[in-house]
């Protein structure tokens, strides 16, 4: 049992068991047992962080359905080994050699030093932001409400917005409030803090709190920072302009809007790509010029030790920086004058390999069950539940049950990682001494 496989089984056991709720009679509507495939489809995108669902979640399931979604797209969130560790922590227990090994592979960190204190602060810190976004949404829902529905409304959307979940408990997900701001803003802070990842969160802090205390000595910024931060900020501008150029004559999405909405509704789904899964305009009547680009930007995803999915911000500038290496003729792959080892490299290509490997063969799977649906449908569609989004043009509850399993599979893929699961089947590397000559190869 490696670690791989402790993490996908573990993800494995969480959506059983959210399965086997969401079945039963109390948390549907209607008081009857859930059809399997539903229960099965939910409690998967729900623990994926996913957000597709092929019901209305709002009005099929019942308060105990809809707490169940809540929690598992929690614990989702915070991912499987940090939940654990984190009751591990609670019980008073202490974790071994092989429990630091797993939690420096979960959140993708170089080294097992403080492994219980960057787990205190991954808690409280989620706590931090999604009671905050529970008290800046409740004077949005209130008032349209009343302050029993409206609470349980700002909490379940400020706990879906910070782990990129994408569940709404509206018909049409956000789009009766695309013209506010205080909801428009309150969200996408959500999704893009949740998304970039908690090391860059707790450098912020400690950034901020070294300033005011005046501290001389300089502050070291990370790498990581650097990274996801820079190339979040280029893709949220992007992506605003680009949204509002190829649907700004789209009377079906926001054609029609004053030039402030518009430019809300651009940010919005600038932001909402990057995982997250709500939508304030009708995804469907988009552009298909909206569409590919919507499709870019979930492949692309949020960045490492976030709540979201993707190949990650930071894979895409490894890669955009090799790119730049053989451009300029250089050997060596830079960033903020750091030198990238060989071994991030060849991680980064693995992978995007992996990645379109699946979205391929996903999408020409459903395209053979269910011939009917466009491709761009399709590739949208699958491309949301590998990254983890939840966009859907809205076919997922239309789609055959054949579809449903491949979508729930892709979805389970896209959050545990193409290489952790290829780690899991295969098993750990084993170290050779063995050294083969090397040889030139014709490329490009």
């Amino acid at each position: 049992m490696t670690v791989a496989r402790t993490i996908c089984l573990g993800f494995l056991a969480v959506i059983t068991v959210g399965t086997i709720l969401l079945m039963m009679p109390f948390s549907t509507s209607s008081g009857t047992w859930n059809d399997p495939i539903v229960a099965l489809f939910t409690s998967t995108s729900a623990v994926c962080v996913t957000g597709l669902s092929v019901v209305d979640p709002g009005t099929y399931f019942s308060f105990w359905g809809e707490l169940w979604i809540m929690l598992l797209a929690q614990i989702g969130g915070l991912g499987y080994m940090t939940t654990t560790t984190f009751l591990i922590l609670l019980i008073g227990r202490k974790f071994d050699l092989r429990q630091k090994i797993a939690i420096q592979q979960a959140l993708d960190r170089p080294g097992m030093s403080g492994s219980t204190q960057i787990i205190r602060s991954i808690i409280a810190t989620t706590l931090i932001f999604e009671i905050t976004g529970i008290f800046l949404l409740l004077p949005a829902f209130v008032p349209d409400h009343g302050w029993d529905k409206g609470l349980w409304l700002a909490i379940f959307h400020s706990v879906n917005a910070w782990n990129n979940a994408g569940f709404s408990l509206f018909k049409d997900s956000l789009i009766g409030y695309q013209s506010s701001p205080l909801v428009v803003f309150t969200v996408t802070g959500l999704i893009i803090f949740g998304g970039i990842g908690y090391q860059v969160i707790l450098e912020t802090y400690m950034m901020i709190r070294d300033r005011l205390q005046k501290k001389t000595e300089n502050i070291v910024l990370s790498l990581d920072f650097k990274v996801a931060t820079s190339t979040t900020l280029v893709l949220l501008v992007l992506g605003t302009i680009a949204f509002f150029l190829v649907e700004l004559r789209n009377s079906k999405t926001f054609g029609d809007l004053g030039l402030f909405d518009k430019l809300l509704v651009a940010w919005f789904q600038s932001v909402t790509p990057r995982t997250a899964g709500f939508n304030t305009i009708d995804i469907g009547q988009m552009t298909t010029a909206g569409l590919f680009i919507t499709i870019a930007f979930m492949f692309i995803g949020a960045s490492p030790g976030g709540t979201g999915g993707g190949i990650k911000t930071t894979t895409l500038r490894v890669l955009t920086s090799c790119t730049k290496a053989i451009l300029q003729g250089k050997e060596e792959v830079l960033l903020y004058e750091r030198k990238i080892a060989l071994s991030l490299v060849l991680k980064a290509v693995g992978v995007l390999i992996g990645s379109v490997a699946t979205v391929i063969i996903s999408t020409i799977l459903i395209t053979l069950t269910d011939p009917e649906l466009d491709f761009i449908q399709i590739l949208f569609e699958v491309v949301s539940a590998f990254a983890t989004v939840g966009l859907s043009t809205g076919i997922t509850g239309s789609v055959s049950i054949a579809a449903k399993l491949i979508l729930i599979v892709t979805m389970y893929i896209g959050r545990v990682g193409v290489l952790l699961l290829m780690s899991a089947i295969l098993g750990d590397p084993r170290p050779s001494r063995v050294h083969y000559p090397e040889e030139n190869l014709l490329v490009g």
